[in-house]
């Protein structure tokens, strides 16, 4: 059974999400939210919040592999260094709970979830609460990212294991 923890990374919030696949092929979401740091905070104590908060999350769920949001060109250079340094925590945190990590572009998030690499968020926030089964279209924007980005994991592995075998 995989557990797979997907992470959409930031300083200010980071979303986490942590899908499980049954062995029947299903994804059921155990558990997504954000990580919230307070604005006012200097830089090195909204990270330190950020590692503790993804470790206690990490130690809580048990996931088997973990998968993180590319970071892609911003053209605030601010936004760009604090998303780039949140990136830096979550991978510490992954690596130091030796977890397998895969990094996926918005636009193979959004393949993998909707079939098509220029999907809109609405459409692959519904597509997050159809392949989950989930009640109601996950909250907030950041969290329904985690789990698109945990399910673009499972679909990925499930790709190169069906190459592998034939």
């Amino acid at each position: 059974m995989m557990v797979v923890v997907g992470i959409d990374p930031g300083t200010a919030t980071t979303g986490y999400g942590f899908v499980r696949e049954t062995d029947q092929g299903d994804l059921v979401a155990i558990d997504y939210g954000v990580i919230l740091t307070p604005a006012g905070w200097p830089a090195e104590q909204r990270l330190l919040l950020l590692y503790q908060e993804l470790k206690r999350l990490l130690l809580l769920h048990h996931p088997t592999s973990g998968a993180v949001e590319k970071l892609f060109f911003s053209r605030n250079i601010t936004t760009a260094i604090a998303v780039g340094q949140g990136r830096g925590v979550v991978l510490l945190a992954l690596a130091e709970s030796n977890l397998s990590v895969a990094e996926y572009t918005p636009m193979e998030v959004k393949q993998a979830i909707t079939g098509y690499g220029g999907a809109e968020k609405k459409q692959i926030q519904m597509m997050a609460k159809a392949m989950l089964n989930l009640a109601e279209i996950p909250k907030p924007d950041d969290a329904a990212d985690a789990l698109a980005i945990a399910i673009c994991h499972i679909h990925t592995n499930r790709y190169r294991e069906l190459v592998q075998q034939s």
